[in-house]
Order: C-alpha cells, then sequence, then structure tokens
C-alpha cells in the first residue's frame, strides 16, 4: 500500500464533510470497525457528492454515472460508538471520468482514505463529460496543500 499524500490527510482540503455515527453491527470480532462498515460510509458520502454535483433532473436520460473502480486505504483503527466524519471531493477530471477521493477521520486522525473513479456511460460506451458537468466538478476540486 503506497502511503497517502500530505493533502489527502487533512480535513480541511475537502469541499464537503460529512458526520456519519458508526454502529454496533459494524464492529468486527475484534471491536474495531469492520472493512465493510468502512466501504459503506464511503460510499454514502460519495453518492451525496455526486447528488449534489450532478442532480439527477439535469441530466439526459441515456446518461448514467458508474463507479469503475474503488480503492481503501485503511491506516487506523476505528472505533465503535465514536462517530467519525467523511471528507469528500474532486481530485482528478478527465475526458469521461473523475475522481472522487476522500478520507474519513476519527478523533481529528485519518483512519482512511478512498479513491472511486466514476465514469460517465451511455450505451455500454464511454460518454465526454459535458461541460455544465465538468464546471460543477471543478467548484468541487480538493485543495493540495
Amino acid at each position: 500500500m503506497a502511503r497517502p499524500d500530505p493533502w489527502q490527510l487533512n480535513a480541511a482540503n475537502y469541499p464537503q464533510s460529512l458526520l456519519t455515527p458508526t454502529r454496533f453491527q459494524d464492529m468486527d470480532p475484534n471491536r474495531h470497525l469492520n472493512n465493510v462498515a468502512f466501504a459503506s460510509m464511503f460510499e454514502n458520502a460519495r453518492v451525496r457528492l455526486n447528488r449534489s454535483l450532478r442532480p439527477w433532473a439535469d441530466r439526459p436520460k441515456n446518461e448514467r454515472s458508474m463507479v469503475a473502480a474503488v480503492t481503501i486505504n485503511y491506516l487506523r483503527e476505528g472505533q465503535y460508538p465514536d462517530d467519525v466524519t467523511v471528507c469528500s471531493g474532486v481530485s482528478k477530471i478527465g475526458t469521461s471520468s473523475y475522481v472522487i477521493s476522500q478520507a474519513m477521520f476519527q478523533h481529528d486522525q485519518c483512519i482512511a482514505t478512498c479513491d472511486s473513479v466514476i465514469v460517465c456511460r451511455t450505451d455500454g460506451q464511454a460518454l465526454p463529460l459535458r461541460p455544465a458537468v465538468v464546471q460543477e466538478l471543478e467548484q468541487m476540486l480538493i485543495k493540495r496543500d
């Protein structure tokens, strides 16, 4: 696993944050948050970011966005019942895809990072991002200090 870049570990660099409660069922046998819980919390924050960027009513009927890849790096153990904050933003914009980068914090410590590649598709083929979408994505770019 590659070490995260320093900018990824600073919650202030992300344009969105979501306070997320942990649940008893999120614990593994070692009494830590399990991998599925991490993935679920990242997914929830990623979907909220996508919905804020591209309201579903504004896109053409044949245009869909799909997750092409998700990479999660587990940096520290998470604890129940303490809440986590999932910070999200756009780290890269391509021709037909973009990357949502996220970091999960608990007690002001980064406990995991996540990168998700989102591809714009129609009829089984990649579709270039519309200029209006690119403008929205640019407003959610992550600061890299």
